[in-house]
């Protein structure tokens, strides 16, 4: 169906590591709501809109500097997105000539700040539900990988090589097996590069497809195999889109730590790529 809606509403096109995004600023009084499942699948078409990997909308937020909401292409909302954080993040520093702030995610308050050149800082939320070394019936065959929420749910699974791997396939095999029920997880291949290094290749769902980086991916890989004694952090990481991310945190096995892993941060660079108007009248949905 075509939006009846004349309203131009301008957008900033961004992009951290590959990841891209189309960012609303909303933060203005007086914004009428907007039904966002229905717009950002025809947003991010590739073909017939700006084309993404999400939407970031930034919202007014109490006692925050903006409230963060992001959306996958096929138009569900998630908590919470790395590279998109960042993203929002050097929005706000451009249009402010801030270099700290605080918001607000579906899974918690976030805090970031401007690092060197193009680089961003984030604070994020400490990992939960860990269960590492499992193994997930896949139908054909049985695949063996560790369960982590760093804001959203990732299963990462070791490989000697992520390039001898099906991302796709078997990406899409464990985003959709009855043990991640309903909601569905990320699914990261991750090859061991160094003491502190590895090389990872995420299939993200919502987007249904590898992408080129997932800042969420990063950290849950970084921490799985630095809790599996694999690597030990600070942890560089290669993504697939040819880009560096570094992962901050700490571990300790204290009985009275609420999370065996805390003060986690996320380190990479996100740029500004072009700015436009959309006039929703134009947009064509699928429904």
């Amino acid at each position: 169906m075509w939006i009846r809606r004349c309203k131009i509403t301008e957008f900033v096109k961004t992009e951290s590591a590959g990841n891209d995004f189309v960012l609303f600023d909303r933060t203005s009084s007086g914004r009428k709501p907007v039904r966002w499942k229905n717009l950002v699948p025809a947003i991010c078409s590739r073909r017939r809109g700006v084309g993404a990997d999400g939407v970031l909308v930034l919202e007014k937020e109490k006692a925050m500097n903006f409230r963060m909401r992001i959306f996958n292409p096929d138009g569900s909302e998630v908590e919470m997105c790395g590279n998109g954080a960042r993203c929002c993040a050097l929005y706000y520093f451009k249009k402010t000539g801030k270099n700290k702030l605080k918001f607000q995610t579906g899974a918690g308050a976030m805090q970031a700040e401007q690092g060197r050149g193009a680089s961003i800082r984030l604070l994020m939320p400490n990992p939960a539900g860990m269960h590492l070394d499992m193994v997930v019936n896949l139908g054909d065959t049985e695949i063996s990988g560790s369960f982590i929420n760093t804001g959203v749910p990732h299963f990462v699974v070791e490989t000697d090589s992520v390039d001898s791997i099906d991302v796709i396939d078997i990406g899409r095999k464990i985003r959709h097996n009855s043990e991640f029920a309903p909601g569905g997880t990320n699914a990261n291949f991750v090859s061991i590069t160094g003491k502190s290094s590895l090389r990872v290749r995420t299939y993200e769902r919502g987007v249904e497809d590898e992408t080129l980086a997932c800042g969420t991916g990063v950290v849950a890989s970084a921490v799985v195999q630095a809790l599996r004694k694999k690597v030990t952090p600070p942890v560089t990481v290669l993504t697939e889109g040819g880009s560096f991310m570094k992962v901050y945190f700490g571990t300790g096995e204290d009985a009275d730590l609420i999370s065996r892993v805390y003060n986690v941060k996320l380190e990479g660079k996100a740029r500004e790529v072009f700015r436009g108007t959309l006039k929703l009248s134009k947009i064509k949905t699928s429904s």
